[in-house]
């Protein structure tokens, strides 16, 4: 039995509220399409701006409005919810953490993650990133039961690091999410064949949901957001803009490729 989940492209700025609203028009119409579980991009409430503005974004772990609009949302739908990442105060360090939270059908939390690889690159085009400088890296991999199977959470950057994935699947991931906020650089060269590669190298769907066009700061991100299945093949994928891609989910199709190729069993190391 299969379930449609949405990866949701965005083009989010500085401003929370007009995030949020685009956030929901674009969610409500995946719904509207039959989607039960929706995928938000990295930073999809808030995105760019100058570092002290970026520091006064960050939310309270507990009752921020992100958060808070992602339970009312899922709740009055009826969906679950893997929530992009949000900026949240880590009182600890002084920094954020650059985090995802899950959302069920009845608005409740049953999953976090904070990203655990921060963007420190220069790509090569005259941009330096230093995530690091703001953000506090998260220390663990996080898989939660979902009913469209086991679900493990990853981050942007976290996509290149096969590692990761291989301790989702230790905890019997069967899908795996990805928001994220891709270069137009790394993007171009590197998006689809990196998420390829983890789909079929643990023979599961990624949902891979990303940020796209000019933001503030004069950032520019890829887009192109997409389902891959576990064999490897780009089953939804999103144009050019705003908007959305659906795909159905099939649990057996997870197992029947881990049969049919039994690598994870075969593993030396």
């Amino acid at each position: 039995m299969s379930a449609l989940a949405a990866v949701i492209q965005m083009n989010s700025g500085s401003d929370r509220s007009v995030n949020l609203s685009m956030a929901e028009r674009l969610m409500e119409a995946a719904v509207a399409r039959g989607a039960r579980l929706l995928v938000l991009p990295e930073n999809f409430s808030y995105f760019g701006g100058n570092e002290e503005e970026k520091r006064a974004a960050r939310e309270d772990p507990e009752n921020g409005p992100s958060l808070a609009f992602l339970k009312g949302f899922a709740a009055r739908h009826r969906v679950w919810i893997v929530g992009g990442s949000i900026p949240l105060a880590d009182l600890a360090s002084g920094k954020a953490l650059n985090t995802c939270f899950v959302v069920d059908e009845t608005g409740s939390v049953c999953a976090r993650y904070d990203k655990m690889h921060l963007f420190d690159v220069d790509v090569g085009d005259g941009s330096r990133y230093r995530e690091s400088d703001q953000v506090r890296p998260g220390t663990r991999p996080v898989v939660v039961q979902t009913p469209f199977g086991r679900v493990g959470l990853a981050i942007c950057y976290d996509l290149r690091f096969p590692e990761l994935f291989r301790a989702l699947v230790a905890q019997h991931a069967e899908i795996f999410t990805l928001p994220a906020a891709f270069t137009v650089v790394t993007g171009r060269d590197h998006w689809e064949t990196l998420i390829k590669a983890r789909a079929i190298e643990n023979f599961a769907y990624v949902l891979a949901a990303g940020q796209w066009g000019q933001h503030a700061a004069g950032r520019q991100t890829y887009g192109r957001s997409l389902v891959v299945e576990p064999w490897g093949m780009v089953v939804a994928q999103c144009a050019d803009g705003v908007g959305f891609a659906l795909a159905p989910l099939e649990r057996e199709r997870v197992a029947q490729c881990r049969q049919r190729i039994p690598c994870l069993t075969h593993r030396k190391l």
